[in-house]
């Protein structure tokens, strides 16, 4: 991306959980954005009844660097084109509006997404899961699909991969892993307490855990070594927004596979011909 962004999705989303005087200022910040960019904390905390101080706070709420990290995600945010916003489909709707919206929403999301990722947090699991000599990927639910397509992924490039259904399973193997393996937590809300558990469970072990959780503090992101977020679609009559999170959540996914990947090009390259030519040679009867 050219320029910082991601700060007016950071604020909308963690609305609901903070405090009184950091709610006060994001409502400010959300309702003026424009005025925003060009004031110090303090301006702000006494156009919002509140204090330069608690201006701070509330960047630390964000987890981001300082009040500059935020006006610059803000100003980014201001460069982009507006989007339609989030909608759900209606009773008895044409197929081409129902086209339209889903294909917007998932543009939303995947924009929203891209806009939360942090590039240390991101670089720090690339990292982790290129050196790890398992990767273990869990998953409830929905979650578990795209555990099994991490799985799929990684196990193309050679690496020694698991995604499990069975939470009791995966924590007997999680039980047993080492400093050098690395465990993905991944739950749309954060508040899945299985995956939690298993997270706590690695890092009792000094695994290496990674959690992709949608934007904001929950029980999933705290046993994480590493955070990974996405964006908290709204959840509609019809849970259209379910649909963009697991799209959401599949984007994170292939970053993390394309970034190791890219890390280790040539290795990688060899894996997938080797992969390819043996699903080929599965197609043609086992002709060569």
């Amino acid at each position: 991306m050219a320029f910082m962004t991601g700060g007016l999705v950071m604020l909308q989303e963690m609305l609901p959980l903070l405090p009184p005087s950091e709610k006060k200022i994001a409502t400010y910040i959300i309702n003026q954005p424009h005025e925003v960019i060009s004031l110090t904390a303090n301006e702000l905390g006494k156009k919002s009844s509140t204090s330069g101080a608690a201006v701070i706070r509330l960047c630390k709420s964000l987890n981001l660097k300082g009040f500059q990290d935020l006006k610059l995600r803000i100003a980014g945010d201001l460069q982009k084109t507006p989007s339609h916003g989030f909608r759900d489909i209606e009773p008895n709707e044409s197929t081409l509006s129902i086209i339209e919206k889903m294909t917007n929403n998932s543009i939303q999301t995947i924009q929203e997404t891209a806009d939360l990722l942090n590039t240390d947090e991101l670089e720090e699991a690339v990292s982790a899961l290129r050196d790890a000599r398992r990767i273990h990927f869990i998953g409830v639910g929905a979650s578990s699909i795209i555990a099994q397509d991490a799985q799929q992924k990684f196990l193309r490039i050679d690496k020694t991969a698991y995604a499990f259904e069975d939470m009791h399973m995966a924590a007997t193997y999680v039980a047993n892993a080492k400093e050098d393996d690395a465990v993905v937590g991944i739950s749309f809300s954060g508040a899945t307490p299985e995956v939690a558990r298993i997270l706590q469970l690695a890092k009792e072990n000094n695994a290496k855990t990674i959690s992709l959780t949608k934007y904001g503090s929950s029980p999933v992101m705290e046993q994480a070594d590493f955070k990974l977020y996405t964006s908290a679609t709204r959840e509609p009559t019809f849970r259209s927004g379910a649909t963009s999170s697991r799209i959401a959540q599949l984007q994170v996914i292939d970053i993390l596979f394309m970034c190791v990947a890219s890390k280790q090009y040539e290795e990688t390259v060899k894996h997938l011909d080797a992969t390819r030519a043996a699903v080929d040679f599965l197609k043609h009867n086992g002709k060569k």
